[in-house]
């Protein structure tokens, strides 16, 4: 791995896991690389492979699931982390684990699942991703789940922005690993959001197109697909459209990634990355690059930039143009997933109700 930029998260400078554990030869592993291979490990990480993306899996061994799914956020990724000297290892870890707490079904089995338990406090999925990897799994003897870093445990909780009122199950997983929900996460945790961002409004538009959901006329009334079809179609003029189409989807990765970096390297050099400062982590007004915390810790802590782009916010900033674009893109994804919801919906139903 690159030597780690000064805003990177430092597994040598972690918060440590809730349970103590014995040293053992295990292999030369950080503590960032443990958790991810502990993940990979896991049964619930094997049960994303049942877990519907969009598609139902019955409908079709080409379409992604859940597992996939996140195979691919993990590869952007550490692509992105890499670029801006983040922690790789966290990064991978952090982009495994997202979606582990969702039910099959999709967003029709949470829907489900929320109204079977409103008067048990309603079901979130990012809350169940961390009672399932805090207490639900147990690999080991002498404590529940699989006790990862705090790291870990805190971009997992708060990837997609602080919380002010966390629903039961996130609450119980702050109260006992103090998460700092009102602060922003890592950069590492804003990157595994945004790598999300990119893969699902890419690969859920190759699906809907591959089911027949959506069609090229269809996308091509976003402008940034539009511009990307352009190049495309330029560079293999003598190819019918339907074999462009994978083209399409990777050239639009490339064009939302390759954005995300330099705006992000903007955003670092803007907030003082030249004088060895970093460029996420603390709330309005932290400018320091290392704070301690009161049990001898340290985290990096500097001036958060997020605010003022539209969604998908950025780990240090998407650009303005690939920001819209991206928005665009995920109205075209979610028609895709509305109509194959339809499929899960009735399924789903049916199940919370057994």
């Amino acid at each position: 791995m690159a030597a780690l930029a000064p805003w990177a998260a430092d597994p040598a400078r972690s918060r440590g896991r809730l349970h103590p554990e014995e040293s053992a030869d295990r292999g030369p592993r950080d503590a960032f690389q443990r958790d991810r291979d502990r993940i990979i490990h896991s049964i619930s990480f094997r049960r994303l492979r049942h877990k519907t993306q969009v598609f139902l899996a019955p409908d079709g061994d080409h379409f992604r699931v859940r597992l996939t799914h996140s195979l691919e956020v993990a590869q952007i990724g550490r692509t992105i982390a890499r670029v801006l000297g983040l922690n790789e290892d966290l990064t991978e870890a952090l982009c495994l684990a997202h979606d582990i707490g969702h039910p099959p079904f999709g967003h029709a089995g949470e829907d489900a699942l929320r109204q079977a338990m409103g008067a048990a406090g309603g079901f979130d999925h990012n809350g169940h991703t961390l009672r399932t990897l805090m207490r639900i799994e147990r690999p080991y003897p002498r404590w529940p789940g699989l006790n990862l870093t705090w790291e870990t445990l805190e971009g997992l909780a708060k990837h997609n922005g602080p919380i002010a009122v966390p629903a039961w199950a996130l609450a119980e997983a702050d109260a006992e690993a103090a998460l700092e929900l009102t602060s922003h996460a890592s950069l590492e945790a804003q990157v595994a959001a945004l790598a999300d961002d990119i893969a699902y409004d890419n690969h859920d538009i190759d699906d809907g197109l591959r089911a027949g959901l959506l069609t090229l006329e269809q996308i091509e009334a976003v402008p940034l697909v539009a511009d990307g079809w352009r190049r495309v179609a330029a560079r293999f003029p003598d190819l019918p459209r339907d074999r462009l189409t994978g083209e399409l989807i990777r050239s639009q990765i490339g064009a939302m990634v390759n954005d995300l970096i330099a705006e992000s390297r903007t955003r670092i050099a803007a907030a003082g990355g030249g004088k060895r400062r970093g460029c996420a982590r603390g709330g309005a007004g932290a400018d320091r690059l290392l704070a301690r915390d009161g049990g001898g810790g340290a985290r990096a802590e500097a001036l958060h930039v997020r605010q003022s782009l539209p969604s998908p916010a950025a780990a240090c900033g998407s650009g303005r143009g690939t920001a819209r674009g991206v928005g665009a893109v995920r109205r075209l994804s979610r028609r895709s997933a509305a109509a194959a919801g339809g499929m899960a919906r009735s399924v789903a139903g049916e199940r919370a109700g057994d």
